[in-house]
């Protein structure tokens, strides 16, 4: 597929028609809502994107725009009611430092962070440069970049690392439908029910060294 998303891609991510089309055709909302995608649901992350073009009046998301906008004036727009966000004040500032970053080192592009890249590597350490992108999330767009956009360097998969594996389910990149996000939601709850487990597991061996 061309990097530039010239042809739309068919999401399902916000679980709703009209964010999911946004989502599909714009480079910049799929990254916003990656960005988005922590502490909230996957869901309601994804249709940020949409929420802000709306709330812009656009029918797509311009990061020039966005970083030229006024930080107390965007922080309002999505603190509105529903909010874009659990954290909306600090989510828009990360917003808006994405951007700035976009139109500073990309000409704004989203997708030439992905244009040309020569190998999985060199994407993930892009993608990993880009504010509010660790090297979970990093590899998580990868992932959903190769799976569901086409976006395929050499490489790409191992860059990923478990995200990219075939029908991995561990996150938004395997998502296509109703089934598929019941079985991501599925591991998240395994990975937290284990967590939990492991917690439990060492709490009572610190005990007995304190009783001493």
């Amino acid at each position: 597929m061309d990097p530039k998303h010239s042809k739309s891609v068919t999401l399902h991510l916000a679980q709703q028609p009209e964010a999911d089309e946004l989502l599909g055709r714009s480079p910049l909302a799929v990254m916003i809502g990656m960005l988005l995608d922590q502490q909230v649901p996957m869901e309601w992350a994804f249709a940020g994107p949409y929420t802000i073009a709306q709330r812009m009046g656009a029918d797509d998301l311009d990061a020039h725009d966005i970083a030229a906008y006024d930080p107390e004036a965007f922080a309002e727009l999505l603190s509105r009611k529903p909010a874009v966000h659990r954290y909306p004040g600090s989510m828009a500032k990360r917003i808006q430092q994405l951007c700035q970053y976009l139109v500073e080192h990309y000409g704004g592009d989203a997708s030439a962070v992905w244009e040309g890249v020569e190998s999985g590597a060199e994407l993930l350490r892009r993608l990993k440069e880009l504010p509010g992108f660790g090297t979970q999330k990093a590899q998580i767009f990868l992932a959903l970049l190769g799976k569901q956009f086409g976006v395929r360097p050499p490489g790409w998969r191992e860059a990923a690392g478990p995200y990219g594996e075939p029908e991995a389910f561990r996150s938004v990149a395997d998502i296509t439908g109703p089934e598929s996000l019941a079985k991501v939601r599925a591991h998240k709850q395994e990975l937290k029910a284990a967590a939990k487990a492991e917690k439990a597991t060492k709490s009572p061996k610190k005990s007995p060294k304190t009783a001493k």
